[in-house]
């Protein structure tokens, strides 16, 4: 008989963030870094699972672990080796259900659903192969990379074509390349600073700690008071010299009009990047900043819903860096069209990691685009914040400001048995003493 999928457990797990302000930012002053949680079960004797999740700030996790188990049809029963050798034909058996997708279609909770089943099954995948998965997505042949790829909606900036010959243009040189990511890392940038809510003094200390730890970029959040941000920048730029890049990060607080006179009035502390200046669904707005407030570069991407609004942003040149998020569209397939897309139009990706296990999974992504894809980690940096990788089974390693190259089988999504239960919400140990904790 084979083997098939039994069953998806899920959890709604939540860390009390916003009790120190981490993660605070101009238009989420107080988030609970949460992650709807999920394990794909089979009856195999191996004892193998796939984790995966979405990410969300505390309200709505119970929302959005309800969406993944929404998913469990699609699933049990399945052959597992089937399944698993057709990922792509998974993800659009997913993405393309009927009655589900009249939710989104192909955004918000549903879609966030979806990535966090199918970077389950790309976790068991990798698990079963032995391999990271960096390093498994970047041993696949070009053409199967294609063949994970709906590019319903993409052909008229991308075809299967195109996205071949940009694979097979960076087929020679992946094993260098690989050997090169084992050896030195990927380099890194640190947003652990500039938190909102952090005071002027912890600021200053944790600029300098950055640059001491060898991050050659920081980030700061901005967009709630002019002045307050003007002196902030200041005391960044004056921790850490004229050489270190600083980036700001708006979280979409401004209209177009606003986020042009705002970065303006910023830009003699030489920001390097103002990330999502305005809605993410706003591609001509975001178009309009880009050109107004050049030489200052326009980031954005991680609540980007789907690889379409990419594709526009591309198209309008909206963006200088691409951030995408491994849990905000529908998991690594749509990730691997982000890439390829960013390959044809020549714009770097420089993934969004703030939050809890981000991490841990974009810097597969931002690994394999290197070994596969783009062939490059010129002016690349992945995000890099300093908390909560103390409750996963394999959490991040950085080394002279670089994220080490995962080596052990999986897409380092598991969290630690411990942590799902003490922080299970809302009755796991953590959260039983703070029942009447609102930032939940």
């Amino acid at each position: 008989m084979p083997v098939t999928i039994t069953g998806l457990r899920t959890y709604d797990i939540r860390f009390p963030t916003s009790r120190e302000l981490d993660g605070s930012d101009a238009m989420n002053p107080d988030p609970d870094y949460s992650a709807s949680y999920v394990v794909i079960g089979t009856d195999a004797t191996d004892s193998l699972e796939g984790h995966g999740f979405a990410f969300t700030i505390g309200r709505g996790n119970d929302v959005q672990t309800a969406a993944i188990r929404a998913l469990e049809p699609a699933l049990v029963g399945r052959a597992v080796a089937e399944t698993l050798d057709d990922l792509g034909g998974m993800w659009r058996a997913l993405v393309h259900d009927s009655q589900l997708r009249w939710l989104g279609p192909e955004k918000g909770v549903v879609h966030m659903a979806i990535a966090a089943v199918v970077n389950a099954l790309w976790d068991l995948k990798a698990k079963r192969a032995g391999k990271p998965l960096w390093q498994l997505l970047a041993e696949l042949p070009p053409e199967q990379l294609v063949e994970l790829v709906d590019f319903r909606y993409l052909s008229d900036a991308l075809t299967p074509g195109e996205a071949l010959e940009i694979l097979q243009r960076a087929e020679p040189g992946r094993a260098e390349r690989a050997a090169q990511l084992r050896d030195g890392g990927y380099p890194a940038y640190a947003t652990s600073p500039g938190w909102l809510g952090y005071s002027d003094e912890k600021l200053r200390r944790l600029c300098r700690d950055a640059v001491g730890q060898g991050f050659r970029q920081v980030k700061l959040k901005v967009g709630v008071d002019l002045a307050d941000d003007i002196r902030r920048l200041r005391i960044a730029r004056d921790a850490v010299g004229p050489d270190i890049r600083i980036a700001v990060d708006a979280n979409q607080r401004w209209d177009v009009g606003a986020a042009i006179d705002w970065i303006r009035e910023l830009a003699p502390f030489d920001p390097w990047w103002v990330e999502e200046p305005t809605s993410p669904d706003d591609v001509l707005g975001h178009a309009a900043i880009a050109r107004a407030i050049a030489p200052v570069r326009v980031a954005t991407g991680e609540h980007v819903a789907n690889r379409v609004v990419f594709k526009q942003l591309l198209q309008a040149n909206a963006l200088s860096y691409l951030q995408l998020d491994a849990a905000r569209v529908a998991g690594v397939n749509e990730n691997v069209a982000i890439l390829l897309l960013a390959a044809k139009f020549g714009v770097p990706v420089c993934p969004h990691a703030g939050g809890v296990g981000l991490c841990e999974l974009v810097q597969h992504l931002a690994m394999f685009d290197f070994v596969a894809v783009s062939g490059s980690m010129d002016d690349r940096v992945i995000e890099y914040v300093d908390h909560l990788h103390e409750h996963f089974v394999d959490p991040v390693r950085l080394s002279g400001g670089n994220y080490l190259a995962p080596n052990r089988p999986g897409f380092s999504a598991q969290l630690r048995p411990e942590a799902m239960v003490d922080y299970a919400y809302p009755d796991g140990p953590v959260w039983k003493p703070i029942a009447g904790w609102t930032g939940a």
